[in-house]
């Protein structure tokens, strides 16, 4: 007998297969998938609903006002902008998202846009298929070893870039205000403020989760403090840097290049700059992507609804901590539900 209805807002996938495989093992969730792209849309889709999972349609303050019997809201992937969590939390609605599926897919990508930027693997690839077999196009090419990388941030994804690039002979250097000296150091990383990290890298990959605090960190101020020309990386969020900042940082020679998995607008415009700079690489918000790691986010985002509706505890994922002080749930013992469905 169905008790809940869960609405997904939105998605990009063929179906909802791995959502409906967890949600359905209830025996008293019924899973609707919608293709919400405005406020109204959402509100008309959720309105009973009583868990939501979503991918980019807007839960903002609005929309979570008219959700009238809304216990979880979960989000695929780390991010969480798309929701208003204040909102959520006066109306104690607990917020998830799946901090943890692809720390080696962002990562590894995120290492392949360093090594391809560096080597100009692009752009000798571009030439050769033009007809120009010459390694003179992708000068000049300095070597990896001893070069200084600065992580703008150092949760798990960088710490995992970390260990990757330590075997290449790279200086580490991390920015995060949240992360101790000691833990950076462990992790044989220095542990700098913002300024010293663009006056010494060579290469700056960003990784800084978009709050409205890191919103444009990366701008101005900081590509006129570069003093060499470092190789900007991104695989985080577009609007963490100043995009017409970098633009003309690119242009001006700042910056000796940029490898973005992320933009501000996104899918990019046909006559975005980006598209005419043979020193950008832009691959399109793929940073994420294995087959094992969408059918984790998924499966993770469904549980997270499951953990909520059917085992009244508070969500293993939870964002939005305050909520606690509006509504009374169970603590997570959800590890072994996990364990059982995402291998």
């Amino acid at each position: 007998m169905v008790k809940f209805k869960v609405v997904v807002t939105d998605f990009e996938f063929e179906d909802l297969r791995f959502e409906e495989r967890v949600l359905h093992q209830t025996g008293v969730i019924e899973v609707i998938g919608a293709k919400c792209r405005t406020e109204d849309e959402v509100i008309h889709a959720c309105r009973e609903a009583d868990g939501i999972i979503n991918q980019y349609a807007p839960l903002s303050k609005r929309v979570i006002e008219r959700l009238s019997k809304c216990k979880v809201i979960t989000r695929y992937g780390v991010g969480v902008n798309t929701i208003d969590l204040q909102a959520a939390t006066e109306k104690g609605i607990c917020v998830a998202n799946v901090p943890d599926y692809c720390m080696d897919e962002v990562s590894d990508h995120a290492l392949a846009l360093i090594l391809s930027g560096i080597r100009k693997v692009v752009v000798a690839n571009d030439q050769v298929k033009k007809g120009n077999w010459d390694f003179k196009v992708t000068r000049p090419i300095y070597r990896l070893r001893d070069k200084t990388i600065g992580l703008v941030g150092f949760g798990k994804i960088p710490q995992s870039l970390a260990e990757k690039l330590k075997p290449l002979g790279f200086h580490i250097l991390a920015f995060d205000p949240y992360v101790s000296d000691q833990e950076a150091k462990n992790r044989g990383v220095s542990l700098v403020s913002l300024n010293e990290l663009v006056e010494q890298a060579d290469i700056i990959s960003v990784h800084a989760p978009l709050t409205p605090a890191t919103k444009g960190m990366l701008g101005r101020e900081q590509f006129a403090r570069m003093k060499k020309t470092p190789l900007i990386i991104n695989t985080s969020r577009g609007p963490v840097i100043d995009e017409s900042a970098l633009i003309e940082a690119l242009h001006s020679g700042q910056v000796s290049g940029a490898a973005l998995d992320v933009i501000e607008e996104e899918p990019i415009s046909e006559h975005h700059p980006f598209l005419t700079m043979d020193h950008v690489i832009v691959t399109p918000h793929v940073a994420w992507y294995s087959e094992e790691a969408e059918e984790e986010m998924r499966t993770k985002a469904a549980l997270g609804i499951i953990d909520v509706l059917v085992h009244k505890e508070y969500p293993k994922y939870l964002v939005n901590h305050e909520v606690r002080n509006r509504i009374k749930l169970e603590e997570s013992l959800s590890e072994l539900r996990y364990a059982e469905l995402v291998k």
